[in-house]
C-alpha cells in the first residue's frame, strides 16, 4: 500500500479531538489516511470533514479542513492518503 503526503496539521483542538489539517492536495470523506510525527502514527477513515463549521464531502489544495480523529496529533504532524 503506498502513500502519497497530502497536508500537515496546523492545530489541534484536545478537548474535542479535532485536528484543523491545512491540504496540499484533495481530500474526499471516505478516504483512509495516516498521521505521521515524531510522536504520532495512526491511520484513519475520514467520516467527517468540516470547513468553517460547515460539513463537506471534499476538500482542495489550500483548504483548512477540521477532522475529528481518533488519537492526539501535534502542530507539524505530517498526513497522507493511503492508496491501493
Amino acid at each position: 500500500m503506498s502513500r502519497e503526503e497530502i497536508g500537515h496539521v496546523r492545530h489541534y483542538y484536545n478537548k474535542i479531538s479535532v485536528a484543523i489539517i491545512e491540504l496540499s492536495a484533495p481530500l474526499n470523506v471516505g478516504e483512509e489516511v495516516t498521521v505521521v510525527g515524531p510522536k504520532t502514527e495512526f491511520t484513519q477513515k475520514i467520516g467527517s470533514m468540516q470547513v468553517e463549521h460547515e460539513n463537506i464531502t471534499s476538500a482542495k489544495s489550500g483548504d483548512l479542513v477540521g477532522l475529528k480523529v481518533i488519537e492526539k496529533v501535534r502542530e507539524g504532524d505530517r498526513v497522507f492518503r493511503l492508496e491501493g
